[in-house]
């Protein structure tokens, strides 16, 4: 299925910014309020469902000239339009 980019963000930042950002989109999802995201003249607003798919992924991207990787981790919220949850899944997930 083809890929529409509707927002796009990408800035280097203190880690507690970071974590301010994360703590909103928190108690956004947690109250179940809509997600307003606006940067450099362009907003998206997204209403999750109750339960949209978590996904988590840690990446190493290694440097083709032999130097040093990039490390990432991704978080990531998926629903189908106009869905209002997805499966139970299985398994659990622990951060530490």
């Amino acid at each position: 299925m083809p890929e529409e980019v509707l927002f796009e963000f990408e800035q280097s930042m203190e880690t507690a910014e970071i974590a301010d950002y994360l703590r909103t989109i928190a108690d956004k999802l947690e109250r179940g309020d809509d997600l307003a995201l606006e940067a450099g003249g362009e907003s998206v607003t997204m209403s999750p469902p109750a339960r949209p798919t978590f996904e988590i992924k840690a990446e190493r991207e290694t440097s083709s000239t032999g130097g040093p990787g990039e490390l990432s981790v991704e978080f990531e919220l998926e629903w189908d339009e106009g869905a209002d949850g997805g499966d139970e899944g299985s398994g659990g997930l622990t951060i530490e």
